[in-house]
């Protein structure tokens, strides 16, 4: 690959904004300066666009193998791409789940072929399955994604002692789901004896509610600490979570870490009434209060990084009854664009936002020279500029075709997006992809 110069940009990177050139080749960032000559390159003028690293999405569910009618790699790794996700982490809930090592190298195979971004994938437990996970590759695999409450797919974990053997045996980064699912059914059942089939959707975050999150998250946290593993919650909705989580060290040393989600940051519990199941969600979106939780958990480092949970359903399974229809919302081609309303309203920096959604990710997963822009780092690669164009089903690249989001105008939303140096978005796909399978530095 030839030498690109990036001119005039407003780099973010490091905790810091500076105006300068960015240079790569091969791949690989070469040289971050004030002035970089642009002698035999390829010149791209950023024009005080800010200029980021790739985001790095830890938690993405792309349907695949076996749930193609909503969702493929393909389709959805191009929509990441477009949002500015330059590498993601994907599910095992599919079909088959991906709950054997033959199986999680089968997915692998899906990724080289079918992926336009960097890509990893999660082997899931089940209550049965520990000999396997024993067996992974902590420096080729994301992590073991463990359900501690049931989500799309059935994948709960639920008896104590299988619990007890992965935290205990477990060679890697553990990422849960936690909702007690004991709290959960109790509260449906009694949704059912008050509403019988109707059951509105403003009742999911009453049904599962902060104390089966709380339940579920405390219980995991002392399963980690009891056996000494890394764990790592993800998508946590409710205040009283917020209080679990440490501020007090540096990432690089916790050995519990947390996770948010960019639609428990932005809807509320008032959303339901005009949107329903369409943010219907594991975890549930709640109060505005645990709204506000979220966010000083975020801001005070309690959370450690931003996530999307893409999870799309098609819109007729979406249109069911309360009961029926599936949770999940596709979000993974804008949430840079959403964060990025964030930073224009003081809510958040943009070296926060770049901390949150880029640099923490690499760091907590221990991810091969990503999330930064830094010399000799991946040339994976956001220019962001100024688009107040509104979302639109025309530009949807989901394979459900729809967005919680349809009609927001976004302030800022990605240009150009490189993925190991090789321009993949251009204000439209360009058909031209280099992804690579992330690679971990466990020791």
């Amino acid at each position: 690959m030839g030498k690109t110069v990036i001119k005039n940009a407003r780099i973010v990177s490091d905790n810091r904004v500076f105006e300068g050139d960015l240079l790569f080749q091969d791949g690989l960032i070469q040289r971050i300066d004030s002035h970089i000559d642009t002698n035999n390159a390829d010149v791209v003028d950023a024009n005080g666009s800010f200029v980021l690293p790739g985001v790095i999405d830890d938690q993405v569910h792309f349907r695949e193998p076996g749930l193609t009618h909503k969702a493929s790699i393909f389709t959805e790794s191009r929509a990441a791409l477009a949002g500015g996700t330059t590498s993601y982490m994907e599910m095992p809930n599919v079909n088959p789940q991906t709950v054997t090592n033959f199986l999680l190298e089968e997915k692998y195979a899906l990724g080289a072929a079918n992926s336009a971004v960097n890509y990893s994938f999660y082997l899931g437990a089940t209550n049965h399955n520990l000999e396997e996970i024993k067996k992974v590759n902590p420096n080729t695999v994301c992590g073991v994604k463990i359900f501690m409450g049931s989500s799309t797919g059935d994948m709960l974990v639920d008896q104590p002692h299988a619990l007890e053997g992965l935290f205990a045996h477990c060679p890697i980064l553990i990422a849960t789901h936690c909702e007690n699912e004991t709290r959960v059914k109790s509260r449906f059942a009694d949704a059912v004896a008050t509403f019988g089939e109707a059951i509105p959707p403003n009742q999911h975050p009453i049904i599962r509610d902060a104390e089966a999150c709380y339940l579920s998250s405390s219980y995991a946290m002392e399963l980690a600490k009891k056996h000494n593993a890394r764990l790592h919650i993800l998508h946590i909705t409710s205040e009283k979570e917020t209080h679990l989580f440490r501020n007090d060290i540096p990432l690089s040393e916790k050995k519990i870490t947390a996770e948010v989600c960019v639609h428990h940051l932005h809807f509320s519990d008032r959303d339901y009434e005009t949107l329903g199941n369409l943010i219907k969600c594991n975890p549930a979106i709640k109060t505005e209060t645990d709204r506000a939780a979220l966010w000083a958990a975020l801001l005070d480092d309690r959370f450690d990084v931003i996530a999307t949970d893409h999870a799309p359903h098609t819109w007729e399974e979406k249109q069911g009854k309360y009961a029926q229809s599936p949770s999940g919302l596709p979000l993974v081609q804008h949430a840079l664009s959403l964060m990025m309303d964030y930073v224009v309203a003081g809510k958040i920096s943009i070296e926060r936002m770049v901390e949150k959604m880029c640099h923490n990710p690499a760091i907590l997963y221990q991810i091969n020279n990503r999330g930064y822009l830094r010399e000799g780092y991946a040339a994976d690669i956001v220019m962001l500029g100024k688009n107040d164009r509104a979302v639109n089903k025309s530009d949807l690249l989901y394979k459900c075709g729809w967005s919680p989001l349809e009609g927001h105008q976004f302030t800022y939303q990605p240009e150009k997006v490189w993925v190991n140096g090789v321009l993949g978005y251009d204000g439209g796909l360009t058909e031209n992809y280099n992804p690579q399978r992330l690679l971990f530095n466990r020791g």
